[in-house]
């Protein structure tokens, strides 16, 4: 009787974790993509850039700790912040010269990090965080608010004369809202400055070039990319669409991460199911019908991406630079379509693929603004094309 009653007791107990796991397959069972990874390039933790436009920083610095495992320098997790705060000056600079025509928000792009490297190399972010408001998170609004409002009172001062003495201003309050960086600091048993830790690695971000194609420049040549947060203008090679694909996918393959710059604005980069896809009817989404909640759903069907294709989106505004992120790997689906796995910057908490995103190859095709990539990740045939050595 003992026996029984223990016996009745385990299936009462049991019953809820069984159906729970039936629910999880169903679940499973009824995503419309079920994916399978073909490469896979070895990461960082995902991080969360939380209430901050900083998503240049946190891809970049994510590609780079990347890029130092990939070279066997082992795992090290940089200070993204450490970027944003470098950056600032130079951003301010600018708009105070413009007459406050130039952007300052807190974006930016890719090569913003590597030109900061270059100077100042980078940090560990068990240093220096940039955590200093007294909050658990990355909160950047008010002070960007605070250093809008210092730059503009200086552009519209009546006086006649902007003396120099804005710029202490400037950097007084990036100490006070991200802290000061020290000039030297005690990592893993030595002793470094910024750029010396860098230099240990053998790091060097000259080995880095980004990419774009578009068609109102010409191709295989360096152009000055027009979006508003490439403050300094920096030059991307221009190359056609497929070589822009080629590169990834080399890339990818051989091990290389390539940070991307592109379009999540659309409401096809579904942020609850982790995928991004352009289907070729886009206000069709049965996924979400009540009526088919007990189907079980396919893959959509996609467009197919021209260049001409790209470069509408861009002249229309509808592709935009409006966030990076890193690429990982590279999978497909049950139908056999490609998908770039992605490392994002929105934390884990909530996410279904734990921080990653599945961009299928038309997605990529289509919002992909620009990458950037070890020069050795390109294909031999593209790269003599644009000269590089």
């Amino acid at each position: 009787m003992k026996k029984l009653t223990l016996f009745l007791v385990f299936i009462l107990l049991a019953a809820p974790l069984l159906v729970h796991a039936q629910d999880k397959d169903k679940d499973k069972e009824k995503d419309a993509h079920q994916f399978k990874m073909l490469y896979e390039i070895k990461t960082t933790p995902v991080k969360n850039q939380a209430k901050s436009g900083t998503c240049w920083s946190f891809a970049t610095t994510s590609f780079i700790e990347t890029e130092l495992m990939r070279m066997g320098k082992g795992e090290h997790i940089l200070s993204p912040i450490f970027f944003v705060k470098n950056a600032y000056p130079g951003k301010a600079l600018k708009y105070v010269r413009y007459h406050g025509l130039t952007n300052l928000g807190e974006g930016g792009q890719a090569h913003d990090v590597m030109n900061i490297a270059r100077v100042n190399g980078f940090i560990p972010d068990t240093v220096y965080n940039g955590m200093n408001i007294g909050e658990d998170i990355h909160n950047h609004g008010e002070m960007d608010a605070v250093l809008k409002s210092i730059l503009d009172a200086v552009i519209k001062d009546k006086g006649g004369k902007v003396t120099p003495r804005w710029k202490d201003e400037v950097n007084a309050t990036l100490d006070v809202y991200l802290g000061k960086v020290p000039a030297q600091f005690e990592y893993e048993g030595k002793t470094y400055t910024t750029k010396s830790f860098m230099d240990s690695f053998g790091f060097n971000p000259d080995d880095y070039v980004e990419i774009t194609s578009y068609t109102h420049h010409p191709f295989y040549k360096q152009i000055n990319l027009e979006v508003p947060d490439n403050w300094s203008e920096d030059l991307y090679y221009n190359v056609p669409m497929n070589d822009l694909m080629d590169i990834m996918d080399n890339a990818l393959k051989n091990g290389y991460p390539v940070a991307w710059d592109g379009d999540v604005s659309e409401k096809t980069f579904y942020k609850k199911k982790g995928y991004a896809v352009i289907p070729v009817d886009e206000d069709s989404d049965s996924k979400d019908k009540d009526e088919d909640k007990d189907k079980d759903p396919e893959p959509e069907k996609e467009k197919v991406i021209t260049q001409q294709m790209r470069q509408d989106s861009f002249d229309n505004y509808t592709t935009t630079d409006d966030h990076l992120m890193l690429l990982t790997g590279l999978a497909e689906d049950q139908a056999g379509t490609k998908f770039y796995y992605t490392k994002n910057s929105w934390g884990t908490k909530d996410k279904k693929y734990d921080g990653y995103w599945y961009m299928s190859r038309p997605y990529v095709e289509l919002k992909t603004l620009a990458i950037m990539i070890h020069k050795d990740a390109i294909p031999q045939a593209i790269k003599d094309k644009l000269g590089i050595k």
